[in-house]
C-alpha cells in the first residue's frame, strides 16, 4: 500500500471519528445555543447537524450548552477538528494543483524509479511486488493510456508521472538521492542511454544501480565500451529469454540424445539470433548441424558473425524464405536429415499464428522431434494446444519474468 493510500485512509478515519463525536454528543442531550430544540430532534436531524460541521463556513448552530460535561467536550472537539480537517483537504488539493511533483514526492525515499509503461515494465513490476510488496515505485512515461495508468496505480501501487526522463530539471524533482534503483525500460534506446547519462551526472552514487534495457542488440553492443554503459547494467529482453530457453529446456535434451543434435532456428530475428549465440556459448559440443530459416537470413547471419565473432562450431545451413512456405522446408530436407534424428525445431518468428500453425504441421511430420513455438505474452490457449499436440510453447514475457536477476528486486 502506498503512502498516499495510507494518508487517504487516515483522513477518512479522522472524519468518521469527528462525526461520531458530534453525533453522540447530541444524542447524549447536549443543547445548542442557536438550536435549542435539537435535544428533541430525531436522529437524522442530529446527523445532519453533525455533518454540517465539516462545511467551510459551517452552520449557525451556536455553542454547546447543557448536557453532560463529557458530551460537551466531545462536541467542542468536533467543532474545532471538523473545519480544520476540511480546510486541510482543500489546501492539499491546491498544493497538488500548483506543484504536483513536490506534493507526490515530499515523503518518498528508498524508492525505485522506472521509466516506461510497456509490457516489460509490467513484467518487472509483477516480479518486484512478489519480493518487495511495499517499496515505493515511481513510473515515468512520456504518454500513457488511462487504463494502463489505472493498472499501475491500483495493481502495483505505483505513482505515475508523465514527463521527459531526459529533462534535467524533471530529473532533479525525482528525489534521486533517495532512490535505490533506476530502471530505464522505455522503447527509445537512445533516450534510455541519454537519461542514464544525465542521472549519473545528477546523482553519481547511482553508479551500478541503473539498469538500461536496449531493444536493439546491435546498438547495445555498439555502446558497450561507452562510459555510461560501463557504469550501468545493460540488458536485452530477447537475450535474457534466449539464455533461459537454452539453459532450462535445450541442454537437458542435448544430454539425453546420444548422437550430436540437429537444431533448426525458423525465424532469425532478435530472438533467433540470440538463441544461436547462446547455443555456441553453452552447447557447441553437442550440436552437429544448425539450420537457419528466415527472410534476409544471410545478411543477418553476417551481421551476427561480425559482431559476436561466432566460430564454426558445427555445420551451418542457411535458407532464405518464409517459414509458412513449403518450398523452404523442401530445401531444408534436401540438406538436413530430419526424419532419422530427433531434431530440435524452434519456431521463433514474430507471427504467433505462423509459429503455431507450422509447429503442428511439423510435429505431425516428425513426431520424434522437439518442437518449440514462440509467443510473446503468456497464453492459456497456446498452453492448451501445446499440451494437446506435445509441443513446447515458450513465452518471451514469461521467460524474462522468471529469469530477472534477484538483485534487481532488492534495495
Amino acid at each position: 500500500m502506498s503512502f498516499l493510500t495510507v494518508k487517504l485512509s487516515w483522513r477518512w478515519s479522522a472524519a468518521v471519528v469527528l462525526f461520531l463525536c458530534a453525533f453522540f454528543a447530541l444524542m447524549m442531550g447536549v443543547s445548542l445555543s442557536e438550536r435549542p430544540n435539537v435535544q428533541t430532534a430525531d436522529m437524522l436531524t442530529k446527523a445532519y447537524y453533525s455533518l454540517g460541521l465539516f462545511v467551510m463556513g459551517g452552520l449557525d448552530l451556536g455553542t454547546p450548552i447543557d448536557g453532560p460535561l463529557g458530551a460537551r467536550l466531545l462536541l467542542w472537539l468536533s467543532y474545532f477538528g471538523s473545519p480544520i480537517l476540511a480546510a486541510s483537504t482543500i489546501i492539499e488539493a491546491v498544493i497538488k494543483t500548483i506543484s504536483p511533483y513536490k506534493w507526490h514526492f515530499r515523503r518518498i525515499s528508498n524508492h525505485i524509479v522506472v521509466s516506461g509503461s510497456n509490457e516489460l515494465t509490467i513484467t518487472y513490476l509483477k516480479q518486484l511486488r512478489l519480493v518487495q510488496p511495499k517499496i515505493p515505485i515511481l513510473i515515468i512515461c512520456d504518454e500513457i493510456s488511462a487504463i494502463r495508468e489505472e493498472e499501475l496505480k491500483r495493481r502495483y501501487h505505483a505513482i505515475v508521472i508523465t514527463g521527459d526522463i531526459t529533462h534535467s530539471y524533471f530529473l532533479s524533482k525525482l528525489f534521486l538521492h533517495k532512490a535505490k534503483k533506476v530502471l530505464l525500460l522505455g522503447r527509445d534506446n537512445f533516450q534510455n542511454y541519454e537519461a542514464a547519462h544525465k542521472i549519473l551526472q545528477i546523482q553519481p552514487s547511482l553508479q551500478g544501480k541503473i539498469i538500461i534495457h536496449c531493444n536493439s542488440i546491435r546498438f547495445m553492443r555498439s555502446m558497450a565500451d561507452s562510459s555510461v554503459a560501463k557504469q550501468c547494467i545493460n540488458f536485452n529482453a530477447y537475450q535474457l529469454a534466449a539464455s533461459a530457453l537454452v539453459q532450462q529446456h535445450l541442454i537437458s535434451h542435448f544430454v539425453q540424445t546420444v548422437p550430436k543434435d540437429v537444431v533448426v532456428i525458423a525465424g532469425f530475428g532478435l530472438f533467433g539470433q540470440t538463441i544461436l549465440e547462446e547455443l555456441q556459448h553453452y552447447t557447441q559440443k553437442e550440436i552437429d548441424t544448425i539450420a537457419i530459416i528466415g527472410i534476409d537470413a544471410k545478411r543477418r547471419i553476417q551481421v551476427v558473425d561480425e559482431q559476436r565473432q561466432l566460430t564454426d562450431f558445427c555445420k551451418r545451413e542457411i535458407f532464405e524464405g518464409n517459414i509458412s512456405h513449403p518450398e523452404v522446408w523442401q530445401q531444408l530436407r534436401s540438406k538436413v536429415d530430419l526424419a532419422n534424428t530427433q531434431p530440435i525445431i524452434i519456431l521463433c518468428t514474430d507471427s504467433v499464428e505462423d509459429n503455431f500453425r507450422t509447429s503442428l504441421w511439423l510435429k505431425n511430420k516428425y513426431p520424434d522431434s522437439m518442437i518449440i513455438a514462440r509467443s510473446y505474452l503468456p497464453s492459456k490457449f497456446a498452453e492448451n494446444v501445446s499440451e494437446q499436440y506435445n509441443i513446447l510453447n515458450v513465452s518471451i514475457n514469461q521467460l524474462v519474468k522468471d529469469n530477472l536477476p534477484t538483485e534487481w528486486m532488492t534495495p
